[in-house]
């Protein structure tokens, strides 16, 4: 079917872009979060903050162990919507539950057994075992699939990201950090800073 000029002219300018939209690469972000000691001792929750689309869960759950009196992560960043499984690898009987937003127990239970807890709402939820007061980790819930641990050197690495205008921003447990602007192209960004303001 022949199309007519008149159309072929509105036409030519939605094909272009609908081919820069299909070519456009997805990005790296690579930059260092200011932490110093504390970094080595727990990692920071590096993210892409308000990002706009609809985003699932992982197909596989992630999990937090329970293995030598400690939770394995010490922190486990997700997104809202994902089902975490809690496992207890530990000869003794572990317990969990959160005192955030969502408050909940899971109850007590032996070695080799997994509780799960869907995550709906975004926030940082500390982990604690009411049978060891001495445990302590942390989940944290994000509206975006775009986030990343740093390494013990404040190092980060967040790859696939697609070109754009974003706010980056980053979480610790014991450090506040300035957010950033970034302008994402397909060159990505090798030496992002984030830097912390104060202790909590």
């Amino acid at each position: 079917m022949k199309i007519p000029m008149s159309r072929s002219i509105v036409l030519l300018p939605i094909l272009l872009l609908a081919v820069m939209v299909a070519g456009a690469e997805a990005a790296t972000i690579k930059g260092t979060v200011e932490g110093g000691k504390r970094l080595k001792r727990s990692p920071a929750v590096v993210y892409l903050a308000e990002v706009a689309g609809e985003f699932t869960p992982p197909a596989k759950n992630p999990v937090m162990d329970q293995h030598n009196m400690t939770f394995i992560p010490h922190v486990l960043p997700v997104r809202t919507g994902t089902t975490v499984d809690f496992l207890n690898s530990d000869e003794v009987k572990h317990n969990i539950f959160s005192p955030d937003h969502e408050k909940y127990n899971l109850g007590t239970w032996p070695r080799g057994e997994i509780k799960q807890h869907t995550f709906a709402k975004q926030g940082v939820y500390t982990q604690l075992c009411n049978v060891h007061p001495e445990m302590q980790g942390f989940i944290v819930v994000l509206d975006t699939p775009y986030f990343v641990l740093t390494d013990e050197d404040g190092n980060f690495e967040m790859k696939d990201v697609p070109p754009g205008n974003y706010t980056i921003k980053a979480w610790h447990e014991k450090l506040h950090f300035d957010k950033e602007q970034v302008t994402l192209t397909e060159a990505g960004v090798d030496n992002l800073a984030l830097k912390s303001r104060k202790s909590r």
